[in-house]
């Protein structure tokens, strides 16, 4: 226990002494941020924390309804993604952004005033993460426990402490590629929960696996755009470009996994069942359906 005290201790040290002031001085002490990790890191435990103790509470309690609550929570999310997409765009294109190649970050565009506006998108970014712990919320009450996956909780506690090291220490450059993707994405994907959460919709929606789909290619195109920009220089912190390489491809992995499993297993092994069926008395192998026999156990009149 002293061993580990001492070495909070020591890594406080070194982060107040020889990283802090490498901090933005326009973002670093806005809210949340707060020149310390501190409040994000207790906003994580508590969420974690939520995360273990929340489906015991609700174990032997029934589940809430919330549709009308789930409805604005989701196309109010839809409209904080449009805006901050917006601001985002408008913003870089103002600040004369290069979106092929290298956006730099650097002393000199600390000081320009048309960075203010991506920088300030970026906070919104980053706190529409803390807005976002919601959505597991929502799914305990709702005891929708199989939803709380690794892949889900594991990517809303790592999303909003990597923007917290992104907001304080480079709100703007290369940072701006990813989120601005991943508000496109966010539109999209709150606006199938918002519009799902209607009893009216719900059974009409086609297109969800499409949005594990749509996330993949956000994030492809995250990777090959900051891979880019080190295969040449570019005035970005290093250590910047490697940790939105980095994630990417862990969120590649993750999500390729998860989509596998969702999809093309499920869709696999509903080909397989779906394989043997009976066609004039006899087995047949036919997926697509059958002509004076059974198909899926339900007699067929002609």
């Amino acid at each position: 226990m002293t061993t580990a005290v001492h070495f909070v201790k020591d890594l406080m040290y070194r982060y107040e002494h020889e990283f802090l002031p490498t901090a933005d001085p326009r973002t670093k002490n806005w809210f949340l941020l707060n020149g310390t990790p501190i409040y994000v890191w207790m906003l994580t435990a508590s969420y974690l924390l939520f995360v273990w103790l929340g489906p015991k509470y609700m174990r032997h309690r029934k589940p809430y309804s919330l549709t009308a609550f789930m409805i604005v929570y989701n196309l109010g999310c839809v409209l904080l993604s449009c805006y901050m997409l917006w601001e985002l765009v408008l913003g870089t294109m103002d600040a004369g952004y290069n979106y092929i190649g290298c956006a730099i970050y650097n002393a000199k565009t600390i000081k320009d005033p048309k960075e203010m506006r991506v920088a300030n998108a970026m906070w919104w970014y980053f706190f529409s993460k803390a807005i976002e712990f919601m959505d597991t919320v929502l799914m305990v009450l709702r005891k929708k426990n199989r939803q709380i996956t690794f892949l889900h909780v594991f990517h809303h506690a790592t999303m909003l402490n990597i923007w917290w090291w992104v907001t304080t220490f480079i709100p703007g450059g290369l940072s701006f590629f990813g989120s601005a993707l991943n508000c496109l994405v966010h539109v999209v994907m709150y606006s199938y929960y918002g519009l799902s959460a209607m009893p009216a919709l719900k059974n009409k929606l086609w297109w969800k696996h499409y949005i594990t789909r749509f996330q993949l290619i956000q994030f492809c195109c995250t990777l090959s755009h900051t891979l880019y920009s080190l295969s040449a220089p570019c005035d970005f912190p290093t250590w910047g470009q490697y940790l939105l390489a980095s994630y990417m491809v862990l969120m590649l992995v993750l999500f390729t996994n998860f989509y596998i499993m969702s999809y093309v297993a499920k869709r696999g092994a509903k080909s397989h069942d779906n394989g043997h069926v009976i066609k004039n008395g006899k087995a047949s192998q036919n997926g697509n359906g059958v002509q004076n026999g059974l198909r899926n156990g339900n007699k067929k009149h002609n």
